[in-house]
C-alpha cells in the first residue's frame, strides 16, 4: 500500500507537532491572504488540508473555504477544530460571508462540477510529489487549473530541491510535546528525485518506524508544469518571507495565475 494512504494520523500530527503552532500559522495566511488579496467571500480551495490549519484561518478571514484531503483522522480534526471555532459550514446563496467545509477525496481526481469555481487554490507544507508516478503531480495541476476561474491564482509551497540537496542534513531529530523522542534519517535519489525519510519515534522504551517520501521540484522545472496546465508564475519567493527563491533556498512559494 501507498505510505500517503496510512501515514497522515495522530502520529504525524505529534511528530511534526513542533512546526504546528498557531503563530506560525497566523504568520503564514496573513501573508497568503497579503498575496491574493481577495475580495470577502471568495472560494478558496486549500488542497491536501490536512487538519485544517490554514483553512480554518482562511475562512475566519472571510473566504467561503474548501478543505480537500485524502487523510479521514486529519478532517476528523479539521471538522472539530472548525466547530469549536463556531465558522459557519455553508452560506446562502449568492452569500459574501465566511463559510469551511470539508471533503473527503483524492487531489488527483477532482470532481467535475468544480470546474471554474474558485477564486485560489493553496497547496502547503509539501503537500505534493506523493506519487510513484511523476505524470500524477503534473495531473494534480492540471486539476488545479480547471478548477480555478480565469485569473484565478495557485499559491504552492514546498520544498526546494536545489536548497535541500545544497545544505542536506542527513539526519535528525528532535522531542515532541508529549515526550516522543523523533529521529529522521533521509536519503535522496537524484534519478527519481525522492528524499526518502525514515523516522523512528521512542517513547518510554517503545519504538516505531515509518517511512514516508516526496518527490521534490526546482522551481523552473515546477514552473514549467504549470506552465503546460495554463498557469504562469508571477512571483517566487523564498518560503513565506518576501526575499526571492534563490539556490540555498530549502522551501519555496510560488504564486502562479490562470490566464483572465
Amino acid at each position: 500500500m501507498a505510505w500517503w494512504r496510512t501515514y497522515f494520523d495522530e502520529g504525524y500530527l505529534n511528530e511534526f507537532s513542533p512546526l504546528f503552532t498557531p503563530a506560525s500559522d497566523r504568520a503564514q495566511v496573513a501573508r497568503l491572504l497579503e498575496l491574493l488579496a481577495l475580495p470577502a467571500g471568495a472560494k478558496v480551495l486549500d488542497l491536501a488540508c490536512g487538519q485544517g490549519r490554514h483553512a480554518q484561518l482562511l475562512a475566519a478571514s472571510g473566504c467561503q473555504v474548501t478543505g480537500l484531503d485524502l487523510s479521514r483522522p486529519l478532517l476528523r480534526v479539521a471538522r472539530q477544530a472548525g466547530r469549536e471555532a463556531g465558522i459557519p459550514t455553508s452560506t446562502r446563496r449568492g452569500s459574501t460571508g465566511p463559510a469551511l467545509r470539508y471533503r473527503h477525496g483524492d487531489m488527483r481526481r477532482l470532481p467535475t462540477l468544480w470546474r471554474g469555481r474558485f477564486d485560489a487554490v493553496v497547496n502547503l507544507f509539501t503537500s505534493f510529489g506523493f506519487f510513484d508516478d511523476p505524470s500524477d503531480d503534473a495531473r494534480v495541476i492540471r486539476g488545479v487549473a480547471r478548477v480555478l476561474k480565469r485569473g484565478g491564482t495557485l499559491i504552492w509551497q514546498g520544498g526546494s530541491r536545489d536548497g535541500i540537496m545544497a545544505r542536506f542534513v542527513g539526519t535528525d531529530s528532535w522531542e515532541t510535546a508529549d515526550g516522543t523522542t523523533v529521529r529522521q534519517d533521509r536519503s535522496f535519489d537524484p534519478l527519481s528525485g525522492f528524499l526518502t525519510i525514515d523516522s523512528t519515534w521512542t517513547r518510554r522504551r517503545k519504538v516505531e518506524r515509518r517511512s514516508h517520501r516526496i518527490r521534490l521540484y526546482t522551481a523552473d522545472r515546477l514552473a514549467a508544469l504549470m506552465e503546460e496546465a495554463g498557469l504562469t508564475v508571477l512571483a517566487a519567493y523564498d518560503g513565506f518571507g518576501d526575499a526571492p527563491v534563490h539556490r540555498r533556498s530549502s522551501e519555496m512559494l510560488l504564486v502562479a495565475r490562470k490566464a483572465g
